[in-house]
C-alpha cells in the first residue's frame, strides 16, 4: 500500500514500511527506512523523522543529512549518505539513486548532489524523483510507478512534468509537490489532460 501524504512525503508498505521525504505525518515510530531527497524544510522535516524513527531505523540520504540526524541524536550506524548513481541493499529492497537538480534555476543545484531514488521491492520498482526538472539522464529510467512533482517554480511545471512521464511509460503515475508551498487543482487538472491512456493516474492511496 501507498499513501501520499502532503507535498512529497510518501510511505511504502511492502516487506518494509518506508517513509520518503516525511512531512506532517502522525506519531507512529512504524518506519524501518527513512529516505531523504533534500535538506529543504518541506522534504527533510526533523520532526516528522523523529515521529516514525524508530531505534533500529536507517535513514537514507544525500551527504549533507549526517550532521543534522548526529544532532538530532540519530546513531551514526543508522545513517547512510549516498550520491547520485549509487546502489544499495537493505532487506531485499535494492535502493538506486539518480539526479535531482534544476536546470536553470538555483533552488535545487546539480552540485548539491541531491537524490532521486528508485527502489526496487516485491518484484515493483519505485521511482520517487525529489525535487527536479524533467533531466536528459533520466528519460530512459523504467519503472512501474512513478511519483513526480508538478507543480513548477521549483521543479518542472505540470506540463513538462505530463511530457516527461510520457517518455517513462511506467504503469503508474502519481503527481506530487503541490498543493502547499507551489501548485494547484488547476496544475492537477493539466497534468491528467496531458497523459496518454495508458498510463494509470493515482492519487493519494494506491493498493498495488
Amino acid at each position: 500500500m501507498i499513501t501520499v501524504n502532503c507535498q512529497s512525503s510518501i510511505k511504502i508498505v511492502e516487506e518494509k514500511i518506508i517513509y520518503f521525504d516525511p512531512l506532517k505525518v502522525e506519531e507512529n515510530h512504524d518506519a524501518d527506512l527513512i529516505v531523504i531527497t533534500h535538506t529543504h524544510w518541506d522534504h527533510f522535516s526533523k520532526e516528522d523523522i523523529l515521529k516514525v524513527k524508530k531505534d533500529i531505523t536507517k535513514i537514507i540520504g544525500p551527504n549533507d543529512i549526517k550532521e543534522s540526524l548526529l544532532e538530532m541524536g540519530i546513531k551514526e550506524e543508522n545513517i547512510i549518505t549516498m550520491s547520485p548513481y549509487q546502489e544499495l541493499m537493505i532487506d531485499n529492497n535494492i535502493i538506486k539513486t539518480v539526479p535531482a537538480y534544476n536546470k536553470e534555476k538555483n533552488y535545487h543545484p546539480k552540485e548539491n548532489n541531491w537524490l532521486g531514488y528508485l527502489l526496487t521491492t516485491s518484484n515493483k520498482t519505485y521511482y520517487i524523483m525529489g525535487d527536479t526538472d524533467d533531466l536528459e539522464e533520466n528519460q530512459n529510467i523504467k519503472c512501474d510507478v512513478l511519483f513526480i512533482p508538478i507543480g513548477g517554480t521549483y521543479t518542472m511545471d505540470a506540463r513538462e512534468a505530463a511530457i516527461f512521464t510520457n517518455k517513462l511509460k511506467p504503469k503508474i503515475v502519481v503527481p506530487i509537490h503541490y498543493g502547499l508551498v507551489v501548485g494547484t487543482k488547476e496544475d492537477l487538472s493539466t497534468f491528467k489532460e496531458k497523459i496518454k491512456k495508458d498510463i494509470k493516474i493515482e492519487e493519494k492511496l494506491l493498493t498495488l
